[in-house]
């Protein structure tokens, strides 16, 4: 029903009178994404040998980050914070990165699952610091593929991050967040596609 809501929002069926105005994120992390480097240089396409970069099977590791994202389901922006750990405190940058994005008289309704980092004593303490500003819309249990931003996250999986070689943890954190500035340059909706769900 959120995100019913938000196509009706869109559409502007949702009637002016709405007290508040309510911007939807989808938010979730993708922890242990590999900073790996080449033991040798690649060898460029071979005619009638292959058709692609030669690349050395053995790889060197530098360490991994998390992306911390918010995919705001109106636009298709990625908001996103890249860390070297996905802890409350981690997280609380996110939540704060979001009070600052969005209108102060707005409510920012996030749909999340139940990591710990997201319903901690840290996390609850600073959204109580922030009254009526935050709202929380939990996934089911064992349902984290119904969040949104996993279709975000797949797509960086599948351009920026395939296969990506760098020399540093400091390089692949540039890359990365040079790959969602490209993203938010053309960004895309991510849509529920199917709301003809059987009635019980």
């Amino acid at each position: 029903m959120v995100y019913r809501d938000v196509e009706l929002y869109r559409a502007d069926a949702v009637h002016d009178a709405r007290p508040v105005p309510i911007y939807t994120v989808s938010v979730d992390e993708k922890p242990g994404v590999q900073a790996l480097s080449t033991t040798a240089p690649d060898l460029p396409p071979v005619p009638g040998k292959h058709a692609s970069v030669g690349r050395e099977h053995e790889y060197v590791r530098h360490g991994t980050l998390s992306i911390l994202a918010a995919l705001d389901l109106h636009t298709g922006e990625v908001i996103a914070n890249v860390e070297e750990r996905h802890r409350s405190r981690e997280f609380i940058g996110l939540l704060q990165r979001l009070h600052e994005h969005y209108p102060a008289d707005a409510l920012i309704r996030v749909v999340l699952d139940n990591h710990s980092a997201h319903i901690s004593k840290e996390t609850m303490a600073w959204l109580a610091a922030h009254p009526g500003r935050f709202e929380y819309v939990h996934t089911p249990k064992h349902g984290s593929w119904l969040n949104l931003v996993e279709s975000a996250f797949s797509k960086m999986a599948r351009t920026f991050l395939r296969h990506i070689r760098v020399a540093s943890r400091d390089e692949l954190r540039q890359r990365i967040l040079q790959g969602i500035d490209e993203m938010n340059a053309h960004p895309v909706r991510f849509q529920w596609k199917k709301f003809d769900f059987p009635m019980v």
